[in-house]
């Protein structure tokens, strides 16, 4: 595999090279729009020209607001083209968050690309903010991308970059609080890119499906700048209701999910054929590869060679339910601020319920409290404008805060425990540590998703919203599949961490209702701001599983 210094050294290589390639596929209206190597550069290099044109100069800052898509990747390569420095945006936001991204980042220009609200969102945008938006997805703000592609001519000269400059601030979409813009530095990203070029493999130009928030640092990194250091091809889907047509048809080779996504995935599999029945043909040598190659090739992952989950816990029976399917599946940990350079389950190296080793040049331990600390060449250059938060971030010899609580094996596997500030401490005044207690209840087919909570009352409450098979299940049946569950795993538990009783809601959590950050993490502090008054009435009720109304 060749390599570069960065992965706008990746694009250019390949626009030179493989010209005619397909780069970027978007669908629009069931039909797919491609753009080659060489058109996709074209257009990078005018709208790069355009942003020149516009008085922005190296390190000036230029946001992006759009769903994944073909412009969203070419206009992060415009941005770096014209020596800027990215300010990527969530597309779900509201118009509080937006202003406060564009204005606390000094943006010159925004760039809007395809939204599913941005007549609510534009709102956000500062009065004067010079934009541009893409006719392609119907956007009439500002300046339209296909004019200005018409009138500027492609800049002819990349300059190159010096390692330490400044190439992009993530804000982070934050469980609680104001976003926090994490700056990362061309090395920085260079070096994860280059790192996992050595530990994934693939076939030469190989197919990739990005549907996951590029303005995460996951997706960016693990999709988008893998792409460019691959030279593949990258595609879209178009809506969510076509997301698992667009995926069949794609076949990538790379296929990263969080766990959510692999638990829709298995909900999917299971109405089309029943757990049980499904459980009997895999066990039958002459039927197993038949069902299982059926069930992948529906899926969109006949093909795929690698891969991976991360962003939340997932537990070891789901890795082992899919392992029989023939899909090994990865988990990972990394975070923003570490630029993804923390611990990673490898091909080789893979323990199911663990987050795998420290990759490449990190390095980590524990502090007293069981804190996992990491450094690496991938850290953050710090929060833009906040040298406070900064310094808190990180201990005296250079290592980052993660926040999270892990344990590691005998044979160096990490495994997360929980998080420092989501422990809880119940009325009797013991601290409890959720994730691994809600990751046993979560393998109730009947739960989607689950907070355990205890404030103020004498033991945990599950709080829970239900899964689509859940929600054909009588209340009877609800019931006490959920409180076989709870019986089932208290045995296990500490005497305070027992779980009392589950609460199923009505309401869904989502990204929408602001329940769920972009990257589908759990709001705790929105669960229980909503939810705290009525603990004591729950707790106090007579059954074992109480129906909120």
């Amino acid at each position: 595999m060749k390599t570069f210094d960065s992965p706008l050294a990746a694009f250019l290589h390949w626009e030179k090279t493989i010209p005619n390639n397909i780069y970027l596929r978007q669908p629009l209206n069931r039909q797919h729009t491609e753009w080659t190597f060489k058109k996709a550069g074209d257009e990078i290099r005018r709208i790069a020209a355009s942003l020149k044109a516009y008085g922005c100069k190296p390190g000036d800052k230029v946001a992006l607001i759009s769903k994944n898509c073909a412009h969203w990747m070419m206009s992060d390569l415009a941005i770096m083209m014209a020596g800027c420095v990215s300010v990527p945006i969530y597309p779900t936001v509201g118009p509080d968050t937006i202003k406060y991204i564009v204005e606390h980042s000094e943006s010159k220009v925004l760039i809007v690309g395809k939204l599913d609200d941005w007549s609510t969102q534009k709102a956000g945008v500062p009065e004067g903010m010079q934009m541009i938006s893409l006719g392609f997805f119907g956007g009439n703000d500002g300046d339209k991308w296909e004019d200005l592609i018409q009138k500027n001519e492609p800049l002819a000269t990349v300059e190159p970059r010096n390692a330490d400059d400044l190439v992009t601030i993530i804000y982070t979409s934050g469980t609680t609080g104001l976003p926090k813009g994490v700056m990362h530095c061309w090395s920085a990203m260079n070096e994860i890119s280059q790192t996992l070029l050595q530990v994934v493999k693939t076939p030469q130009q190989p197919r990739f499906f990005s549907y996951l928030p590029l303005s995460h640092v996951a997706e960016r990194i693990g999709i988008n700048f893998q792409g460019m250091y691959r030279g593949a091809t990258v595609s879209f889907p178009e809506t969510l209701d076509t997301f698992p047509d667009d995926l069949s048809a794609c076949q990538p080779h790379i296929f990263f999910a969080v766990p959510r996504v692999w638990a829709k995935f298995q909900e999917k599999i299971w109405v089309k054929m029943p757990e049980k029945k499904l459980n009997l043909f895999l066990k039958i040598p002459i039927l197993k590869n038949i069902v299982r190659k059926k069930i992948l090739t529906a899926l969109g992952l006949s093909e795929v060679g690698f891969v991976v989950t991360g962003a939340a816990p997932i537990s070891k029976e789901m890795l082992e339910w899919y392992q029989k399917l023939g899909v090994t599946i990865h988990n990972c940990y990394g975070m923003t601020e570490d630029g993804l350079m923390s611990h990673f389950n490898r091909p080789d190296a893979n323990r199911f319920g663990s987050v795998g080793k420290p990759l490449g040049k990190a390095v980590a331990k524990l502090d007293d409290e069981g804190e996992i600390l990491v450094k690496s060449p991938c850290l953050m250059k710090g929060y833009y404008k906040d040298e406070d938060k900064t310094a808190a971030a990180f201990t005296e010899d250079g290592y980052l805060r993660t926040g999270d609580l892990g344990e590691y094996d005998k044979d160096g596997y990490l495994y997360i425990v929980g998080r420092a500030k989501d422990q809880f401490k119940t009325d009797k005044g013991k601290y409890i540590a959720p994730a691994p207690i809600e990751l046993k209840l979560a393998e109730n087919a009947a739960i989607e998703q689950l907070c355990l909570v205890g404030f103020g009352i004498p033991q945990p409450i599950a709080l829970v919203t239900l899964s689509e098979e859940g929600k054909k299940l009588s209340k009877e049946a609800l019931a006490s599949s959920i409180s076989a569950s709870i019986s089932q795993l208290n045995p296990s538990l500490a005497p305070y961490e027992k779980v009392k009783k589950a609460v199923i809601l009505q309401e869904e959590w989502t990204v929408e209702n602001e329940y769920l950050t972009p990257t589908m993490k759990l709001k705790r502090n929105i669960v229980e701001k909503k939810h705290m008054p009525n603990y004591k009435k729950w707790y106090d009720a007579a059954d074992a599983v109480v129906f909120d109304k």
